[in-house]
Protein backbone atom coordinates (compact mmCIF):
# COMPACT_ATOMS: atom_id res chain seq x y z
CA UNK A 1 0.00 0.00 0.00
CA UNK A 2 1.41 3.28 -0.98
CA UNK A 3 2.36 5.78 1.71
CA UNK A 4 -0.21 8.38 1.42
CA UNK A 5 1.93 11.98 0.98
CA UNK A 6 1.32 15.56 1.29
CA UNK A 7 1.57 17.86 -1.35
CA UNK A 8 1.62 21.78 -2.32
CA UNK A 9 -2.43 22.70 -1.55
CA UNK A 10 -1.70 24.60 -4.91
CA UNK A 11 -0.99 22.03 -6.47
CA UNK A 12 -3.58 19.80 -5.35
CA UNK A 13 -6.08 22.27 -6.22
CA UNK A 14 -4.96 22.79 -9.86
CA UNK A 15 -4.97 19.07 -10.02
CA UNK A 16 -8.58 18.97 -8.64
CA UNK A 17 -9.91 21.83 -10.61
CA UNK A 18 -8.01 22.60 -13.35
CA UNK A 19 -9.99 19.55 -15.65
CA UNK A 20 -13.24 21.50 -14.61
CA UNK A 21 -12.12 24.91 -15.20
CA UNK A 22 -10.49 24.13 -18.37
CA UNK A 23 -13.88 21.91 -19.54
CA UNK A 24 -15.62 25.33 -19.23
CA UNK A 25 -13.47 27.44 -20.82
CA UNK A 26 -13.19 25.30 -23.83
CA UNK A 27 -16.91 24.64 -23.62
CA UNK A 28 -17.16 28.50 -24.09
CA UNK A 29 -15.26 28.45 -26.79
CA UNK A 30 -16.96 26.09 -28.56
CA UNK A 31 -20.38 26.06 -27.67
CA UNK A 32 -21.86 27.24 -31.21
CA UNK A 33 -19.35 24.97 -33.23
CA UNK A 34 -20.26 21.60 -35.06
CA UNK A 35 -17.66 19.49 -36.04
CA UNK A 36 -17.61 16.74 -38.47
CA UNK A 37 -15.45 13.38 -37.66
CA UNK A 38 -15.37 10.55 -39.74
CA UNK A 39 -18.39 11.40 -41.82
CA UNK A 40 -20.56 12.14 -37.92
CA UNK A 41 -21.43 15.84 -36.92
CA UNK A 42 -21.08 16.61 -33.23
CA UNK A 43 -21.41 19.58 -31.19
CA UNK A 44 -18.81 21.50 -29.38
CA UNK A 45 -20.31 19.78 -26.06
CA UNK A 46 -19.13 16.48 -27.26
CA UNK A 47 -15.93 17.69 -28.36
CA UNK A 48 -14.95 19.48 -25.16
CA UNK A 49 -16.47 16.35 -23.37
CA UNK A 50 -13.88 13.96 -24.95
CA UNK A 51 -11.32 16.00 -23.76
CA UNK A 52 -12.51 16.53 -20.79
CA UNK A 53 -12.51 12.75 -19.98
CA UNK A 54 -9.02 12.14 -20.31
CA UNK A 55 -7.80 15.16 -19.22
CA UNK A 56 -9.30 13.73 -15.93
CA UNK A 57 -7.98 10.92 -16.05
CA UNK A 58 -4.74 12.02 -16.36
CA UNK A 59 -4.99 14.39 -13.29
CA UNK A 60 -6.12 12.63 -11.38
CA UNK A 61 -3.01 9.99 -12.37
CA UNK A 62 -0.77 12.75 -11.54
CA UNK A 63 -2.67 13.23 -7.93
CA UNK A 64 -2.30 9.79 -6.67
CA UNK A 65 1.36 9.37 -8.09
CA UNK A 66 2.64 12.75 -6.14
CA UNK A 67 0.33 11.98 -3.03
CA UNK A 68 -0.23 8.08 -3.07
CA UNK A 69 -3.90 8.05 -1.82
CA UNK A 70 -7.34 8.70 -3.63
CA UNK A 71 -10.52 9.48 -1.79
CA UNK A 72 -13.53 7.59 -2.45
CA UNK A 73 -15.12 10.75 -4.03
CA UNK A 74 -12.22 11.52 -6.13
CA UNK A 75 -12.37 6.97 -7.22
CA UNK A 76 -15.67 7.47 -7.84
CA UNK A 77 -16.18 10.72 -9.71
CA UNK A 78 -13.37 9.48 -11.91
CA UNK A 79 -15.29 6.40 -12.65
CA UNK A 80 -18.36 7.91 -13.31
CA UNK A 81 -16.71 10.46 -15.61
CA UNK A 82 -14.70 8.09 -17.75
CA UNK A 83 -18.19 5.66 -17.97
CA UNK A 84 -21.24 8.35 -18.95
CA UNK A 85 -18.39 10.59 -20.49
CA UNK A 86 -18.15 7.93 -22.59
CA UNK A 87 -21.03 7.04 -23.08
CA UNK A 88 -21.43 10.80 -24.09
CA UNK A 89 -19.09 11.11 -26.92
CA UNK A 90 -19.85 7.62 -28.60
CA UNK A 91 -23.81 7.71 -28.49
CA UNK A 92 -22.91 11.47 -29.61
CA UNK A 93 -25.68 12.51 -27.04
CA UNK A 94 -24.88 14.38 -23.46
CA UNK A 95 -27.50 13.59 -21.33
CA UNK A 96 -25.16 10.80 -19.76
CA UNK A 97 -22.39 13.31 -18.80
CA UNK A 98 -25.17 15.73 -17.43
CA UNK A 99 -26.35 12.90 -15.19
CA UNK A 100 -23.49 12.17 -13.77
CA UNK A 101 -23.60 14.76 -10.84
CA UNK A 102 -26.94 13.06 -9.91
CA UNK A 103 -25.34 9.95 -9.90
CA UNK A 104 -22.46 10.49 -7.67
CA UNK A 105 -25.01 13.34 -5.31
CA UNK A 106 -27.08 10.41 -4.87
CA UNK A 107 -24.74 7.78 -4.19
CA UNK A 108 -22.89 9.18 -1.53
CA UNK A 109 -26.31 10.42 -0.29
CA UNK A 110 -27.53 6.98 0.02
CA UNK A 111 -24.05 5.48 1.40
CA UNK A 112 -24.27 8.35 4.46
CA UNK A 113 -27.26 7.20 5.04
CA UNK A 114 -27.40 3.92 5.32
CA UNK A 115 -24.72 4.89 7.58
CA UNK A 116 -26.81 6.68 9.53
CA UNK A 117 -29.16 3.44 9.21
CA UNK A 118 -26.72 1.41 11.15
CA UNK A 119 -25.75 3.90 13.62
CA UNK A 120 -22.84 5.21 12.64
CA UNK A 121 -21.09 8.49 10.46
CA UNK A 122 -19.38 7.05 7.31
CA UNK A 123 -18.79 10.83 6.98
CA UNK A 124 -16.33 10.39 10.10
CA UNK A 125 -13.80 8.51 8.58
CA UNK A 126 -13.56 10.44 5.70
CA UNK A 127 -12.91 13.91 7.42
CA UNK A 128 -12.15 13.37 11.09
CA UNK A 129 -8.77 14.67 10.42
CA UNK A 130 -10.01 18.40 9.22
CA UNK A 131 -13.20 18.75 11.62
CA UNK A 132 -12.36 17.03 14.97
CA UNK A 133 -15.97 16.86 16.49
CA UNK A 134 -18.07 14.55 19.18
CA UNK A 135 -19.85 11.69 17.92
CA UNK A 136 -22.90 13.29 18.12
CA UNK A 137 -21.68 16.15 16.30
CA UNK A 138 -20.86 13.56 13.52
CA UNK A 139 -24.27 11.76 13.35
CA UNK A 140 -25.64 15.61 13.00
CA UNK A 141 -23.26 16.65 10.36
CA UNK A 142 -23.53 13.51 8.36
CA UNK A 143 -27.49 13.68 8.46
CA UNK A 144 -26.97 17.35 7.36
CA UNK A 145 -25.07 16.39 4.33
CA UNK A 146 -26.92 13.38 3.15
CA UNK A 147 -29.93 16.11 3.08
CA UNK A 148 -27.74 18.13 1.35
CA UNK A 149 -26.04 15.65 -0.90
CA UNK A 150 -29.48 14.67 -2.05
CA UNK A 151 -30.51 18.12 -2.72
CA UNK A 152 -27.97 18.83 -5.05
CA UNK A 153 -29.04 15.94 -7.20
CA UNK A 154 -32.46 17.33 -7.57
CA UNK A 155 -31.00 20.69 -7.88
CA UNK A 156 -28.71 18.77 -11.06
CA UNK A 157 -31.63 17.23 -12.54
CA UNK A 158 -33.99 19.92 -12.81
CA UNK A 159 -31.09 22.38 -14.03
CA UNK A 160 -30.33 19.51 -17.35
CA UNK A 161 -33.77 18.38 -17.78
CA UNK A 162 -35.23 21.92 -17.68
CA UNK A 163 -32.91 24.79 -18.26
CA UNK A 164 -30.08 25.67 -21.47
CA UNK A 165 -27.15 23.66 -21.98
CA UNK A 166 -25.13 26.49 -20.99
CA UNK A 167 -27.09 27.21 -17.95
CA UNK A 168 -25.92 23.39 -16.88
CA UNK A 169 -22.49 23.92 -17.84
CA UNK A 170 -22.49 27.21 -15.35
CA UNK A 171 -24.37 25.71 -12.85
CA UNK A 172 -21.75 22.59 -12.48
CA UNK A 173 -18.94 24.96 -13.04
CA UNK A 174 -19.96 27.24 -10.27
CA UNK A 175 -23.34 26.64 -8.81
CA UNK A 176 -22.13 23.36 -7.51
CA UNK A 177 -18.77 24.53 -6.23
CA UNK A 178 -20.26 27.30 -4.62
CA UNK A 179 -23.22 25.53 -2.87
CA UNK A 180 -20.84 23.06 -1.18
CA UNK A 181 -18.99 25.90 -0.36
CA UNK A 182 -22.01 27.77 1.69
CA UNK A 183 -22.98 24.30 2.94
CA UNK A 184 -19.51 24.21 5.10
CA UNK A 185 -19.67 27.70 6.15
CA UNK A 186 -22.89 27.16 7.48
CA UNK A 187 -21.59 24.65 9.83
CA UNK A 188 -19.96 26.97 11.45
CA UNK A 189 -22.25 26.93 14.49
CA UNK A 190 -22.01 23.28 14.87
CA UNK A 191 -18.32 23.10 14.44
CA UNK A 192 -18.52 25.81 17.82
CA UNK A 193 -20.83 23.39 19.76
CA UNK A 194 -19.72 19.69 19.00
CA UNK A 195 -15.61 20.80 18.29
CA UNK A 196 -13.27 19.15 20.39
CA UNK A 197 -10.56 21.65 21.63
CA UNK A 198 -6.88 21.09 21.95
CA UNK A 199 -6.88 18.55 25.04
CA UNK A 200 -9.35 16.19 23.17
CA UNK A 201 -12.24 16.84 25.31
CA UNK A 202 -15.03 15.24 24.22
Amino acid sequence: MAEKREINPLMKTALELGPVIAFFIAYVMLKDDTFTIGGRAYSGFILVTAGFVPLIVITTGILWKLTGHLSKMQIMTLLLVVIFGGLTVWLNDPKFIKMKPTILYTFFGGALGLGLLRGQSYLRHVMEGMMPLKDEGWMILTRRMMIFFFGLAVANELVWRLMSESAWVNFKTFGLTAALFAFFMGQSRLLHDYGIDDEGET
